[in-house]
C-alpha cells in the first residue's frame, strides 16, 4: 500500500528523532544556501548556492557523522555503547529498511546531489558581465566534483540507484526514475569526475575542489573499479605534487587544533555555529559527549601495539574511570574537520595497485611510506599476497574513524574472510522505506 508525501516525512523524523543526538538530522537547510529557480542569477548568488552545496555536504547526514560512521560501524573497529538497535545493526549486518540513519543518509547526500544540479543547470544561464569564464568554469566543475562523489557513495553503499541530473523542487520528483545499474552508476561518476578536472584550475584548496582534488577521487574510483594503472596513474599525479605529504608523526593532521595540513586533499571546515557532530558521538561524558560508539577491545590492542599501530594509539585516549574512546574528534565546540581525502590514502591507492600489477618493490616503498610515518619499520611483506594482506591491515588502522573499513573489504572480496558475513546481499543497504513505499518504480535490494 502507498503512503502519502506527508506521511513519509512523518517517519523520516519519527526514526531520526529515535537516536540518541542533542542535533537535529533533517535540519539540512544551512543559511548559506539557496535552491529555488530565483536565486541562482548573478555571481555573487552562484557563489552563495555553491557555498551552501559544501554546507550540505558536510551536514549531519552526510560527510558530518552519518554516512560517514556507516563506513567504520559496518567493519570491526568499532563497539555500540548505546541502549537503542539503530547502531548495533550495521554492526551486526542487519540493518532493516526502516533504519532511520540510512533514511537520513539517503536524503542527504540527494540534497546535496540537488544542490550541485542547481549550479549545473542554472550558472550558465546567469548574464552577469562581472561573471569570467574562468569563475563561472570553476563553480561548474566543483559541482560536478561534488555531484561525483555523492554517486560514488551512493553505489559503494546501495548499489545502482537512481541517476538524477536535473534540478528538483521536491522529494518526489524523483519519482518513477529507475535504478540505473552499479555499472551505470559509476559511469556517471566518472563521467562527473572527468568533467570536473577539465573544469577546474589546478590549484591547491584544501577545503574546495580543484583539479587536483578531481583526480585523487578518480585514483579511487580506479581502485573500486580494479584499473590498476588508472589508479596507479592518477595516485601518482596526487603524490607527486609538493603541496601534499605525510605530515609527522600521524597525530599530526589532525591533534592540537590541526585544520588543513599537507596531509589534507579534501577536507571539511566546520565552525563554533556549524558543529560536527562526530564529536559528540566519540567523546565520552566526562567530556561532554555520549560515547555512543567506541573502538572494541581487539582494535585497541592492535593501534596499542607498538609494533603495529606504532604512534597512531593517539586515536585513542581512556578517561580516568578506565573507558576508553576515539579521539580524533575532540574539539570543544565541535569544529574538527571532517577528513573526505587524505594524502595517506593516495600513497595506499598507489601501493595497491602497484601490487596488482607485480610491481612488488614500487608497492612496498608507499607501503612502508605510511608505516614510516607511524614510527613502524619496514613491512616484512615480499610475496604478492603478503603485500596485499598488510596493506589491507595498514588501511584498517591508518583510517579506523575515517569511511573506508567496510567498503574496503567488500571491494577487495574479503567480508567472509574476515567478518563472517556469509550472506552477500548484507554487502549493500536496503533501499529506506520511506523511498520504496512513496515511488513504486524504485525496486529494493535483494534480500531486504
Amino acid at each position: 500500500m502507498k503512503i502519502n508525501h506527508t506521511f513519509r516525512y512523518i517517519l523520516l523524523i519519527a526514526f531520526s528523532l529515535s537516536l540518541n543526538s542533542c542535533k537535529d538530522f533533517l535540519d539540512v537547510q544551512p543559511q548559506s544556501s539557496v535552491s529555488d529557480d530565483q536565486t541562482i542569477v548573478d555571481e555573487a548568488s552562484a557563489k552563495t548556492a555553491t557555498r551552501g552545496m559544501y554546507r550540505q555536504l558536510a551536514s549531519d547526514s552526510y560527510y558530518g557523522s552519518l554516512f560517514q560512521s556507516i563506513g567504520y560501524l559496518s567493519g570491526d573497529n568499532i563497539v555500540w555503547t548505546g541502549s537503542q538497535s539503530i547502531i548495533q545493526d550495521f554492526i551486526n549486518h542487519d540493518v532493516k529498511s526502516d533504519n532511520g540513519n540510512i533514511a537520513t543518509v539517503w536524503s542527504g547526500i540527494y540534497e546535496t546531489i540537488n544542490r550541485a544540479n542547481h549550479i549545473i543547470a542554472k550558472v550558465p544561464l546567469v548574464t552577469d558581465d562581472s561573471f569570467t569564464e574562468a569563475e563561472r568554469n570553476a563553480l561548474l566543475g566543483e559541482a560536478y566534483f561534488v555531484r561525483g562523489l555523492c554517486y560514488f557513495d551512493l553505489a559503494r553503499t546501495w548499489g545502482g540507484v537512481q541517476i538524477v541530473l536535473t534540478p528538483t523542487v521536491s522529494a518526489t520528483d524523483k519519482n518513477g526514475i529507475k535504478r540505473s545499474s552499479l555499472a551505470d552508476t559509476y559511469a556517471q561518476v566518472l563521467a562527473d569526475l572527468t568533467k570536473a578536472e577539465t573544469l577546474l584550475t589546478n590549484t591547491t584548496n584544501r577545503y574546495r575542489a580543484t583539479q587536483k582534488t578531481a583526480r585523487a577521487l578518480l585514483a579511487r574510483y580506479y581502485l573500486y573499479q580494479e584499473n590498476w594503472a588508472q589508479a596507479e596513474a592518477y595516485a601518482d599525479k596526487v603524490i607527486g605534487d609538493t603541496d601534499y605529504e605525510l605530515v609527522k608523526p600521524y597525530s599530526a593532521f589532525f591533534s592540537n587544533q590541526a585544520v588543513a595540513t599537507k596531509e589534507s586533499v579534501f577536507e571539511l571546515a566546520y565552525s563554533s555555529t556549524y558543529t560536527n557532530g562526530h564529536r559528540t558521538y566519540w567523546q565520552p561524558p566526562a567530556n561532554g559527549g555520549t560515547r555512543q560508539w567506541a573502538p572494541n577491545t581487539t582494535f585497541i590492542s592492535l593501534v596499542s601495539d607498538e609494533n603495529v599501530g606504532g604512534n597512531r594509539s593517539a586515536l585513542i585516549a581512556k578517561t580516568t574511570a578506565g573507558l576508553w574512546y576515539g579521539n580524533m574528534y575532540y574539539r570543544s565546540p565541535a569544529t574538527d574537520p571532517a577528513f573526505v581525502i587524505r594524502i595517506a590514502e593516495l600513497y595506499l591507492i598507489r601501493s595497491e595497485a602497484r601490487a596488482h600489477q607485480d610491481k612488488l618493490a614500487d608497492a612496498l616503498d608507499d607501503l612502508n611510506a605510511i608505516r614510516d610515518r607511524a614510527g613502524l619499520s619496514d613491512s616484512p611483506a615480499q610475496t604478492q599476497e603478503e603485500i596485499l594482506l598488510a596493506i589491507e591491515n595498514e588501511r584498517r588502522l591508518e583510517f579506523a574513524f575515517e569511511p573506508h573499513r567496510w567498503f574496503d573489504l567488500v571491494r577487495t572480496h574479503r567480508v567472509e574472510a574476515v567478518l563472517g558475513v556469509t550472506n552477500t546481499n548484507k554487502y549493500v543497504l536496503p533501499i529506506p522505506i520511506t523511498e520504496v513505499t512513496v515511488d513504486e518504480s524504485l525496486e529494493q535490494n535483494t534480500g531486504y
